[in-house]
């Protein structure tokens, strides 16, 4: 049990002094990157999806 103590108390000591925190600005920041490339991907798999639906109605299409 000494272990799991040590453990979070550690981790609580961490967490307080050696982790270095983004300011408000750089959180901003990485937020609108990820919700831009989030669109970005989001687009794209869309693209394929279409691409490929339109192909396999094509491929069927000889068939049916």
């Amino acid at each position: 049990m000494n272990k799991v103590t040590t453990y979070f108390k550690e981790s609580y000591r961490e967490l307080l002094e050696k982790v270095s925190w983004p300011t408000w600005s750089q959180l901003q920041q990485s937020t609108v990157i990820v919700l831009v490339a989030t669109l970005v991907i989001t687009g794209v798999v869309w693209a394929m999806d279409l691409v490929a639906q339109s192909g396999l109605k094509l491929i069927y299409s000889f068939f049916g």
